[in-house]
C-alpha cells in the first residue's frame, strides 16, 4: 500500500481526489491521516526497500554483534560468521545467497551489470514501475576514445547514483561487476567493445577512474557501490575456429603477465581500490585462473592487497571440472577454488559440493570463514547490516534521480567525445546547413536504436538515432541500402543510389552489430560484412554532394578502400555511442561539436590476419618465425589508422615549455645489472620510488578558427628499443579545451617506475638507465636517466 500511495502523491493525485465533489471532508481527513501512518511507519516514501538486516524494528537484533554500528566491521563480521552453521555458510558461497531467516538476513542476489550504465543482464537488477529505464551511455571503447579520466569517473558516479537509487526502489542490487578492462589483445574479439582498448596504461587509468566513481570514495572504506573488475587474467577469446572460452588454455610468458595482462587489474585494486576482482574461465599456463592460488591468494590479495572480495565468472568453477576436467571429483573443484582464494561462486557449484568437501576433508571450515569475511565485510561496507535503508547515505536517492536531464545530457557529451574523425580530405567536414539543405542517409545502421548501446546494456531512457539527430540539421531522404549489417544482397542498393543522386550530402552509416561481434561471438575477419562495401563505392559514385561513412562498430574494421577513395570525404567512427547516439553523430556532422577522440586500438589491415591465430598469446613480434607482434606496442606492420589516430577541425601546436633532461634515481643497490634489455637496467624493487615523477610542461596552441578539446598523448621509447622492449608506450594523457587562437599550459606527471619501466624475459620490471625519448606529436624530447646508488644489497 506505502508503493501505491507514495506514487500517486508524487503525480500529484492526492489533491485531486480531495478536490472531488464525491469524497467528502471527512473522507479527505482519513485520507491524510493514513498517509501520515504509512509515512511513519516506512520513515521514507521512497523508501520501498525493506532493511536487508539489523532491522530496528526486529527486536532480536539488539543482541546480535554485528548489528552494532558502534563496532567496527571486522568485529561484525566475526560476530555474523560465529553464529552462522555450516550448512548456512555454505548457501552464502554462491550469487543467489540464501537467506538465514533466523538472523534476520534476507536473501541476495549479487550478480548486477554496469559496464556503462545499469543493465539488467545479471538477475541482481531489473525495469519496471518506477524505474523503467536508466541512462545509457556509450559502449566502454567509446568513452575509453575520449582518453578523458575525470569524464570516466563523472560516468560512474551517475550510474551508481541510478544503481543507488533502484536499490533503494527494490529493483536493484549493490554490488556491480563491472568494468571490464582485459586487454584487447586481438581485433577479432567479440567483447573488445566491452573494454578500454589495446594500452593497458589506457586500461588501468580507465578501470581506477571509473572504479572511483562507481564506489563512492567515501570514509571509513564506505562503499556507494561494489564495483569488480574482470576478467582476472589473459581473457580475450570468447569463440574462434572451434576454441572456445571453456577450453583455452592460454600460454603467456611471465614478461608479458607482467607488462600487459596484468598491468589494468594492478590499477583497478592498487589505485581504484575496487572492491572485487572476478576470475576468468581460461586456464592460464595450464591452471584455471579460479583455481590458481598464485593469481588469487598471493597476487590479487597477497602483492596488491584487495580489500574486498573475488568471484568467479558465472559457472566457472562448474567449467573447471565439467569441461576442463582439473580435478576428478566435484569436491575437489570445490576445495581447490576456495584454497586458492575464490570467495564467492556465480553458480550453484560451491553451494552444491562445498560441504561434502569438507566431510572428506579436503577443505576445513576456516577456509570457507575466510571466504565469507571477504563477502560479508563487503556488504557491511555498503550499508546492508545498517538497518533501515532509506537512514543512510545515498537513502534519499530514488527514481527522480534516475534518466535526469543532467544525465541524459552526460550521455550526450560522452558520445560526442568518444566519436573519432579518421578521414577529412578537402575538407569535407563540416557541413553547412545553409548548403546542404537536404541529405541522404544511408545503411544498415542509418536508423538504429538498441545497436547503439551495444552489449551489456540496459534499457536505455530514449534513442536519438542518427537519422533524428541529421534530420535536426536538414531535410532527409532515407534509405537503408541493407537490409542489415550482414547484407547478404544488393537488392536495396537502387533507392539508396537514387537518394544519393538528389541529395546535397550523403551520410552512410554502416559497420556492426551484436549479430557479428558479441560475448561468444568473435568475428572471422576485419572488413565490412556482406556487401556493405560494394554499397559504399557505388553510393559514392553516385552522389552529387561529399559523402561521409560513418562507422559504428566495437572493433577496428578494415576501411583501407574508403580511406584511399577520393569520393569519399570523410570517415567517423562512432563505436557504439550510446542512446544518444544520433544527436552526437549530428553535432560533429554539422560542427556544432569539433571531433577531439582518438583510436584506442590498432586498425589493421586484413592481412594481418593471415597465419595468426587467435590463440597465440604472445605480445612481442617473431620475425624468425614471421610472427608479426600485437598492439601499436610490439607490432610495426602496416595499418590502417594508428592507435591514438584522430583529426580535428581545427589545428593544434605542441612546444615543450619546461621539462628535464637528466633525472637521478636513487638506488638502494646494484647487485645485478640486467642487459638484455639495455646497456644497464635496475630493478624497479631497487629503486627508491615512491615519490620518482617526472614533471613536463607542454604549451597546446590552438591555431585553427574553431574552439576545441585536444587529447595530449605523450609515449615513451626506452633506450636501445630492442625485441623485447616496447617501440614505444604511453606513459601520459590529459584532455584539454582551447578556444581558437588561444593557448594552454599542461602539466604531465610521469612516474618513472610505473611509465619508464620495462619488463624483462624473466618478468621483472626494471628501469633502463640512459636516453630516453618522449614522443608527443611530431616533438621529441630526450631525457637521461642516471642511477645515484645509495648503498649495497649483499648478492
Amino acid at each position: 500500500m506505502a508503493t501505491v500511495v507514495s506514487s500517486k502523491i508524487r503525480k500529484g493525485t492526492r489533491s485531486a481526489a480531495c478536490n472531488a465533489s464525491a469524497l467528502s471532508s471527512l473522507c479527505c481527513f482519513l485520507l491524510i491521516v493514513t498517509i501520515i501512518i504509512i509515512f511513519a511507519s516506512d520513515g521514507n516514501a521512497e523508501g520501498l526497500r525493506p532493511a536487508f538486516a539489523c532491522d530496528a524494528r526486529d527486536a532480536r537484533t539488539k543482541g546480535w554483534g554485528f548489528c552494532g554500528t558502534n563496532l567496527g566491521i571486522a568485529e561484525r563480521v566475526s560476530d555474523l560468521i560465529g553464529r552462522l552453521t555450516l550448512q548456512e555458510k555454505v548457501r552464502l558461497l554462491v550469487n543467489n545467497a540464501a537467506e538465514v531467516a533466523r538472523l534476520g538476513i534476507k536473501g541476495y542476489e549479487w550478480w548486477s551489470e554496469a559496464l556503462h550504465g545499469v543493465s539488467n543482464v545479471g538477475p541482481g537488477t531489473k525495469f519496471g514501475g518506477e524505474f523503467p529505464a536508466a541512462t545509457s551511455f556509450p559502449q566502454v571503447i567509446t568513452t575509453a576514445a575520449a582518453f578523458n579520466a575525470s569524464l570516466w569517473e563523472e560516468i560512474g558516479r551517475v550510474v551508481s547514483d541510478e544503481g543507488r537509487a533502484m536499490y533503494n526502489g527494490g529493483l536493484g542490487g549493490l554490488t556491480y561487476w563491472s568494468p571490464n578492462v582485459n586487454i584487447f589483445r586481438d581485433p577479432r574479439w567479440g567483447r573488445g567493445q566491452e573494454t578500454p582498448g589495446e594500452d593497458p596504461v589506457l586500461a588501468g587509468k580507465y578501470a581506477a577512474s571509473y572504479v572511483r566513481g562507481l564506489q563512492g570514495n567515501l570514509d571509513g572504506g564506505r562503499l556507494k557501490v561494489a564495483a569488480c573488475c574482470k576478467h582476472f587474467t589473459a581473457y580475450d577469446l570468447d569463440n574462434w575456429s572451434g576454441v572456445d572460452r571453456f577450453h583455452f588454455n592460454a600460454k603467456v610468458s611471465r614478461q608479458d603477465i607482467e607488462d600487459t595482462f596484468d598491468v589494468p587489474f594492478r590499477s583497478c585494486v592498487k589505485e581504484g581500490k575496487v572492491a572485487s576482482v572476478m576470475c576468468s574461465y581460461n586456464q592460464v599456463n595450464g591452471i584455471p585462473t579460479c583455481a590458481d592460488p598464485k593469481l588469487l591468494r598471493h597476487t590479487i590479495r597477497g602483492a596488491w592487497r584487495l580489500d574486498g572480495y573475488i568471484v568467479s565468472d558465472c559457472d566457472s568453477v562448474g567449467v573447471l571440472y565439467d569441461n576442463q576436467h582439473y580435478t576428478s571429483t566435484p569436491e575437489e573443484a570445490a576445495a581447490d577454488a576456495i584454497k586458492a582464494g575464490l570467495d564467492l561462486d556465480c553458480g550453484p557449484f560451491l553451494g552444491l559440493h562445498t560441504e561434502r568437501a569438507v566431510q572428506l576433508g579436503l577443505l576445513k571450515e576456516a577456509d570457507i570463514n575466510s571466504a565469507l569475511a571477504n563477502t560479508l565485510t563487503v556488504q557491511m561496507r555498503l550499508g546492508m547490516f545498517d538497518g533501515e535503508p532509506s537512514k543512510q547515505p545515498f537513502g534519499n536517492l530514488g527514481p527522480h534521480h534516475v534518466c535526469t536531464h543532467s544525465h541524459q545530457r552526460l550521455a550526450l557529451e560522452a558520445a560526442r567525445q568518444g566519436i573519432v574523425l579518421l578521414k577529412n580530405h578537402g575538407p569535407s567536414l563540416p557541413l553547412s546547413p545553409r548548403r546542404h539543405r537536404t541529405l541522404a542517409v544511408i545503411g544498415p545502421n542509418s536508423n538504429v536504436t538498441a545497436t547503439m548501446i551495444g552489449n551489456y546494456a540496459g534499457v536505455a531512457c530514449g534513442y536519438t538515432t542518427p537519422l533524428q539527430g541529421i534530420g535536426r540539421f536538414a531535410k532527409t531522404i532515407h534509405q537503408q541500402g541493407c537490409a542489415g549489417v550482414a547484407c547478404s544482397s544488393e537488392e536495396l542498393f537502387g533507392g539508396a543510389i537514387d537518394a544519393a543522386r538528389q541529395a546535397d550530402a550523403t551520410i552512410l552509416v554502416m559497420g556492426l552489430d551484436q549479430s557479428i561481434e558479441a560475448e561468444f561471438r568473435d568475428r572471422a575477419g576485419l572488413l565490412l560484412p556482406g556487401h556493405q562495401q560494394q554499397l559504399v563505392t557505388r553510393v559514392a559514385a553516385a552522389s552529387k554532394g561529399p559523402t561521409i561513412l560513418v562507422l559504428m562498430s566495437g572493433g577496428p574494421v578494415d576501411v583501407s578502400f574508403a580511406k584511399n577513395d577520393a569520393r569519399i570525404g570523410a570517415i567517423l567512427w562512432v563505436g557504439y555511442p550510446g542512446q544518444a547516439g544520433g544527436a552526437a553523430i549530428a553535432d560533429v556532422l554539422f560542427g556544432t561539436h569539433n571531433p577531439g577522440g582518438k583510436l584506442p586500438m590498432t586498425w589493421y589491415p586484413q592481412d594481418y590476419l593471415s597465419s595468426l591465430p587467435m590463440t597465440t598469446m604472445d605480445m612481442r613480434s617473431d620475425p624468425r618465425k614471421g610472427y608479426p607482434g600485437r598492439t601499436y606496442r610490439f607490432y610495426k606492420g602496416p595499418v590502417v589508422y594508428p592507435f591514438g589516430h584522430g583529426l580535428s577541425y581545427t589545428s593544434f601546436v605542441h612546444t615543450i615549455a619546461d621539462a628535464p633532461t637528466v633525472v637521478s634515481v636513487p638506488v638502494d643497490g646494484h647487485r645485478r645489472w640486467n642487459t638484455s634489455v639495455s646497456s644497464k637496467a635496475i630493478k624497479v624493487t631497487h629503486a627508491r620510488c615512491s615519490r620518482l615523477s617526472i614533471g613536463v610542461h607542454v604549451d597546446v596552441k590552438n591555431v585553427g578558427g574553431i574552439d576545441g578539446s585536444h587529447t595530449l598523448l605523450v609515449f615513451s621509447s626506452p633506450p636501445g628499443s630492442g625485441h623485447w622492449a616496447p617501440h614505444k608506450q604511453l606513459v601520459a594523457f590529459e584532455k584539454v579545451h582551447v578556444p581558437a587562437r588561444a593557448q594552454q599550459r599542461v602539466f604531465l606527471k610521469i612516474h618513472v617506475c610505473k611509465y619508464l619501466s620495462v619488463v624483462d624475459r624473466a618478468g621483472i620490471r626494471r628501469i633502463p638507465m640512459g636516453l630516453h625519448s618522449l614522443h608527443i606529436g611530431p616533438i621529441t624530447h630526450s631525457i637521461s636517466l642516471q642511477a645515484a646508488v645509495l648503498g649495497v644489497i649483499k648478492s
